[in-house]
């Protein structure tokens, strides 16, 4: 399997993120075919990852069928191979009739992973600054993003991740099954960024960074609501 072999190559980091759809491909129909009943297959692989390698699994998202109905979901894993946290995507696309397929979330996701405040969002929801913004309100510090985003729509990705960070103050990153992932500072600068082709992208964020840019200047704090 791509994703046992790719965790195993990058077993010394610290989290490790898979893209959106990583298990099936974005997506496959009838989707009732490749859904995994409760998540229960993809918790016992990454759990069992996690756990021999010692390292965090943000599981990039499956589709999963709970109770009859079908989510893209998103399973996080500790060092422990205990399930840390878990999200749905919230917005769906309409444009790949994902409404139609599958149940939206509604809730916000925020899970700590040694420490470390991260938030979960997929693919879409980069697109709604509002949703991003609740992140950042609930604390996250690291927003993690798996994706199958085209890369017909690069040009307005790449803005999208560097204004979230920007006006978020955190650090974005996306792990996208089409290439081109990143990983963005909260100044909107690019710490790494993929090839096109199956790669393993890796970088060391520094959390007292964004400590510094935040005392400089504190977007949230400064926010005024007082508007109608």
């Amino acid at each position: 399997m791509t994703a046992a072999r790719l965790i195993e190559a990058a077993k010394n980091s610290d989290v490790i993120i898979l893209p959106e759809l990583w298990s099936t491909g974005y997506y496959p129909v009838p989707v009732e075919n490749f859904a995994d009943k409760n998540g229960n297959r993809t918790k016992e692989f990454l759990c069992a990852a996690a756990k021999k390698f010692n390292v965090n699994i943000i599981g990039g998202s499956v589709i999963v069928e709970s109770g009859g109905r079908f989510y893209n979901h998103c399973l996080v894993v500790n060092r422990r191979g205990e399930i840390a946290g878990e999200y749905t995507k919230t917005h769906l696309f309409s444009f790949a009739k994902e409404n139609e397929v599958f149940r939206a979330g509604n809730t916000i996701s925020v899970v700590e992973l040694d420490g470390v405040k991260c938030g979960l969002a997929i693919c879409y929801d980069l697109r709604f600054p509002e949703f991003i913004r609740k992140i950042a309100l609930a604390g996250a510090e690291i927003i993690f993003i798996p994706a199958a985003w085209s890369l017909k729509r690069l040009t307005p990705r790449q803005i999208l991740t560097k204004a979230r960070a920007i006006e978020n103050q955190v650090f974005i990153v996306f792990a996208n099954s089409s290439g081109k992932s990143e990983i963005i500072n909260p100044l909107g600068e690019i710490l790494a960024e993929s090839g096109r082709g199956e790669e393993i992208l890796t970088a060391e964020i520094n959390l007292h960074e964004r400590t510094e840019i935040i005392g400089t200047m504190n977007l949230l704090a400064d926010r005024n609501l007082n508007v109608d």
